[in-house]
């Protein structure tokens, strides 16, 4: 499933981290879009499920193919 939300697409199983708030620089794994939207699951590193602004969330470097690291 793709979702696509304030110029950013995301897929189920994209690696994302959080670009924004308090959370800044938590690494994760796309899940899916909440019923809001704005909101998304993610699976953190330690293995938590849990839900963060759209927003917030940015590839992760990592996972982009000739970015830096």
């Amino acid at each position: 499933m793709m979702s696509t939300l304030a110029g950013h697409t995301f897929r189920e199983g994209d690696e994302v981290v959080l670009s924004q708030g308090s959370y800044q620089g938590t690494l994760g794994v796309f899940l899916r879009l909440r019923e809001d939207v704005h909101w998304a699951d993610i699976t953190e590193r330690n293995g938590a499920i849990r839900s963060h602004p759209v927003v917030w969330l940015a590839h992760s470097a990592a996972a982009i193919p000739g970015s830096a690291t």
